[in-house]
């Protein structure tokens, strides 16, 4: 099985609704995107996906929410933007939009934490 993987990052503000704790409050993340691509059998160039291709759609997704209020972008002004919410987000725009979809995408509020979303 090949697996590659596509990194971006972003800087924005959310806050979590309804959270016991200070999270409630409006605050930042410098994020970190990860979208994994796997198969086992490679296209005709010798390629899982083409880089660039995952690329121009993170910077597509990354324009909707860079330096922006999270929760005031849809669908996060229906749905709580937590970190969870936003990689299953990204990971549905990706397997709209690319031929493969991805294996799973991975995002980092902080360098310690982070969560995933697979199919």
């Amino acid at each position: 099985m090949f697996e590659v993987t596509v990194k971006t990052e972003f800087a924005a503000a959310h806050r979590l609704i309804d959270h016991p704790g200070p999270c409630r409050r409006v605050h930042g993340h410098n994020w970190k995107v990860e979208a994994a691509f796997a198969g086992a059998e490679l296209d005709k160039h010798g390629m899982v996906i083409d880089f660039a291709d995952v690329m121009k759609e993170l910077d597509r997704i990354k324009s909707l929410i860079d330096h922006r209020m999270i929760n005031e972008v849809p669908p996060f002004d229906k749905t709580n933007p937590t970190a969870e919410n936003i990689a299953k987000w990204i990971f549905d725009e990706l397997a709209e939009k690319l031929p493969t979809s991805p294996a799973r995408v991975t995002v980092h509020e902080t360098d310690s934490t982070s969560a995933s979303y697979s199919a």
